[in-house]
């Protein structure tokens, strides 16, 4: 799929002339080794706002609803597409001067997060819940921003065919992140306090902000016809006409900023441009709607938290990380389809291991297995997908198409999951995991349809790479 201002036809081409050790070598490369920290970066706050956030509150006596409403700080990570543009746009006073547009709104958001974190550490949530609820609200929001812009330097500093390993590279940092913000706060609470735990964590942003420090600032280049494109939206919209003075400004701002990054994906991708945002839509479903109800499926099979959580953490998180390293691979020496379709095989196909695991006595060999194959296969395509979304992605518009992508490729997946339990009660597990099964086949089909269109593809990469050398 298109990633304008790269040549993804010839790069895609090149990717499969090359040598397994060629593709291990794309790890190498310094913007994938900093992706590492960047995705360490962007996972440690997602859990101190999440789940270590209510085991704190539910150990300080409140209320179980009030920690309810907890949950609502996570909308945040799903509307972040509405500030994306301002992102993509607004250079920041003094940190865009000297860093750069993506490397001076990471920092903002790094800082952001590590000093709320510090905030968060130094107040009481029982006596304060008001301002504590506040400063989670606060953190979750930069956490989002870093998102944007970790998301937006990923695509830029990379080309199309090396996008698999920044996704593994990301994942890995992410996971690992998870570990320490999950587990290790939950240590650091045990044995010392709420207060030092958030102190340590806060401290461990630094990673983010040296690795910001010394990355490059990827390349912005101006396209001819993004130009042109807005030049037509702010014709069809009459800013022209109106009265010089803020509101003109404001106007032609939104244009840009706003409605810019989706006429532009729309002209660069015609009819099939609905093709795409549905297979981004369908695409985590059978994964999501599976993952949903997984620790009720081992539990009512008899097994005890405890091995659950030994299973999860030893193979569950090597073999996630491996998954994703074999998709970053994988990207690197077939391109990004193939690897793509192949995900959406494996995540479907590893559903019927649980409708397996379901009709069998329970065993821990038998559990370590299916949630080995289960994990690798998320971790292959999760690698293979965010390469993909990438490569989807105007230059000029970086930020905001792709937080208009994460967002659509959960979304529809998190409301069908919520159905999941109703399915379990209605028809029993058996029967669970082959539907969960049955969510992947359209996308299968969904992306053997996208790869059979290599023609229109070919002319949009042949188009995008007009666009780099008018830009």
């Amino acid at each position: 799929m298109p990633a304008p201002g790269r040549s993804t036809h010839n790069s895609t081409a090149t990717a499969r002339a090359r040598s397994w050790r060629e593709a291990l070598h794309v790890y190498t490369r310094p913007q994938v080794v900093a992706m590492c920290f960047l995705g360490f970066s962007a996972g440690l706050p997602f859990l101190l706002v999440f789940s270590t956030l209510t085991a704190w509150l539910a150990q300080a006596q409140v209320e179980r609803g009030l920690i309810g409403f907890f949950a609502w700080v996570g909308i945040t990570y799903s509307i972040k597409v509405i500030w994306a543009p301002v992102v993509d746009r607004l250079r920041l006073p003094l940190l865009s001067r000297l860093f750069g547009q993506r490397r001076g709104w990471m920092l903002a958001a790094q800082f952001g997060i590590g000093g709320g974190l510090a905030m968060l550490a130094l107040t009481d949530p029982a006596a304060q819940l008001a301002m504590f609820a506040g400063i989670a609200l606060f953190i979750a929001f930069c956490s989002a921003t870093q998102d944007i812009t970790i998301d937006a330097y990923r695509i830029e500093a990379a080309a199309d065919v090396q996008q698999g390993a920044m996704a593994a590279a990301y994942v890995f940092g992410y996971r690992v992140a998870t570990l320490a913000s999950g587990a290790g706060a939950l240590y650091l609470a045990s044995r010392h306090s709420w207060m030092l735990s958030y102190l340590v964590m806060a401290g461990l942003m630094l990673v983010g902000v040296i690795t910001t420090l010394l990355i490059r600032e990827p390349a912005h280049v101006r396209h001819a016809r993004v130009s042109e494109i807005e030049a037509g939206i702010s014709q069809a919209l009459h800013i022209d006409r109106m009265r010089a003075g803020p509101a003109r400004r404001i106007a032609a701002w939104f244009a840009r900023a706003v409605i810019g990054p989706f006429v532009e994906f729309f002209t660069r991708t015609g009819w099939y441009g609905a093709a795409i945002l549905l297979l981004i839509a369908i695409y985590r479903i059978s994964d999501i709607s599976m993952g949903a109800m997984a620790n009720p499926f081992y539990l009512d099979l008899g097994y005890t938290l405890d091995q659950i959580a030994a299973v999860a953490k030893v193979f569950g998180f090597a073999m996630t990380l491996l998954g994703a390293l074999l998709g970053g691979l994988a990207v690197a020496r077939f391109g990004v389809l193939w690897p793509l379709f192949a995900g959406a095989i494996l995540v479907a196909a590893t559903n019927l291991l649980f409708a397996l695991l379901a009709v069998s006595a329970p065993t821990l060999s038998l559990l370590a297995v299916v949630i080995s194959a289960d994990n690798l296969g998320a971790g292959f395509a999760t690698s293979a997908f965010i390469a993909y979304l990438s490569s989807l992605t105007h230059r000029a518009y970086t930020a905001t198409q792709y937080a208009l992508f994460s967002s659509l490729m959960t979304l529809p997946a998190k409301i069908i999951s919520g159905f999941s339990g109703l399915v379990v009660e209605a028809q029993g597990w058996f029967f669970f995991f082959l539907y969960t099964t049955g969510l992947g086949v359209p996308t299968i089909l969904l992306a053997l349809f996208v790869i059979h269109h290599r023609e229109l593809l070919a002319r949009q990469f042949n188009q995008r790479s007009a666009d780099r050398r008018s830009g």
